[in-house]
């Protein structure tokens, strides 16, 4: 491991966050590179700082109010007994009592004919030793269940399985880049110069354009570790926002992720071009990174790398 692939990994190296094989290379490097130690033991020192800063704790008269503002949780059952109608039967609205449908039919599907869910019935038609209970408290608990059951599955269906992670890696790539004024290796506005420099520290040739009469003017380049390699980002700007570009081979999964999102703040996209896996990040708008993929697609497609080969 060389400085170019341990410097970016030296801050989660310092918060015990790397996996145990990348931290024994972390470390094996940082012994033998004395400015990697030195900034290795910056990190250490700034995270005891932060962790050893005061904390202050809210005061119990904020805990109390907002629990006081809180509904309680007994206050339906206790209407519906007091006015001796049973909780199935206190008027919903029609858009809760829609929701409800579902449900009941279920809860009827589940019920033995003994009643309460297989237990014996007493005297009173409730279940034996609940007093009714289970049939108004635990079925209250069973709709919440299935309630924030059905929710979770709502939003892992609107997000792909794999591609959490990643974009989390993505923008703590981009944050930490900007952060530590390391966010260019090579800084030249000519893909002449960017392109060569990839060259020997990468196994494949990243695409280079200069975008700048599209409004996205180039500015270097550097090494960055995501997803578990070394892959090359083309740093441009774009009025006063840097948009850091990922270029990485395109591999068979490449097309399963959304195209564009929104996380933390920050805009995302993602597309695929000349064989390779493009990811886009910056804090400007959604709408000026569709622009560089729209501009840079066309330059690709009008082949100013072989025309440049060629001639």
């Amino acid at each position: 491991m060389d400085c170019n692939e341990a410097r970016p990994l030296l801050d989660a190296n310092a918060d015990h966050e790397l996996p145990a094989p990348d931290a024994r290379r972390v470390q094996q490097h940082i012994e033998s590179c004395d400015g990697c130690r030195r900034e290795s033991e910056n990190l250490r020192a700034l995270s005891g700082a932060v962790r050893a800063a005061p904390y202050h704790r809210a005061p119990q008269s904020l805990r109390e109010r907002i629990i006081a503002g809180l509904p309680s949780v007994d206050e339906p059952v206790a209407a519906a007994e007091a006015s001796e109608v049973p909780l199935a039967h206190v008027e919903a609205p029609p858009r809760e009592r829609a929701r409800r449908g579902w449900l009941d039919r279920l809860l009827d599907g589940m019920r033995a004919p003994q009643g309460g869910f297989g237990l014996p019935t007493g005297a009173g038609g409730g279940a034996v030793g609940s007093g009714g209970v289970f049939g108004r408290g635990w079925l209250m608990v069973l709709v919440l269940v299935l309630g924030a059951a059905a929710a979770g599955v709502a939003l892992n269906l609107r997000r792909p399985a794999d591609f959490g992670p990643f974009a989390d890696e993505l923008i703590e790539s981009h944050v930490r880049a900007q952060v530590s004024g390391r966010d260019i290796d090579v800084i030249s506005t000519d893909r002449h110069t960017v392109k060569p420099w990839f060259n020997g520290r990468l196994d494949y040739s990243p695409p280079v354009e200069d975008l700048a009469a599209n409004g996205f003017a180039l500015e270097g380049g550097r090494l960055d570790y995501l997803a578990h390699q070394r892959v090359a980002v083309l740093v441009y700007r774009y009025q006063k926002h840097v948009i850091d570009v990922y270029v990485f081979p395109q591999t068979a999964a490449s097309g399963t992720v959304p195209a564009t999102l929104g996380r933390e703040g920050y805009s995302i996209a993602h597309w695929n071009a000349e064989g390779m896996t493009w990811w886009a990040i910056s804090d400007a708008a959604p709408d000026a990174l569709k622009g560089l993929e729209v501009a840079l697609k066309a330059r690709l497609q009008s082949g100013s790398e072989r025309t440049e080969a060629g001639s």
